[in-house]
């Protein structure tokens, strides 16, 4: 694959999951021991890279799969 890798095509649904089970980010952040910024990152897009013990706890405190947690936008021509 050619040239950089656009990262805005992964999508992050961790806000939507904590939502549908009606925890809020301050919640979430306390059961997975990262910081609401930090999380916050991870919601908005904006992360560039996540710990595997952060995927981990997030996958546990959510009642998921890390295949749950992320979608891939198409891409633009």
């Amino acid at each position: 694959m050619p040239g950089e890798v656009n990262l805005s095509r992964l999508h992050c649904r961790v806000g939507e999951l904590a939502y549908e089970q009606s925890l809020t980010l301050t919640q979430l952040a306390d059961a997975v021991g990262i910081s609401v910024v930090n999380l916050s990152v991870l919601k908005n897009d904006r992360a560039k890279a996540i710990r595997f013990s952060t995927l981990i706890a997030l996958c546990d405190a959510l009642g998921c799969q890390p295949g749950d947690l992320f979608t891939l936008r198409p891409l633009e021509p």
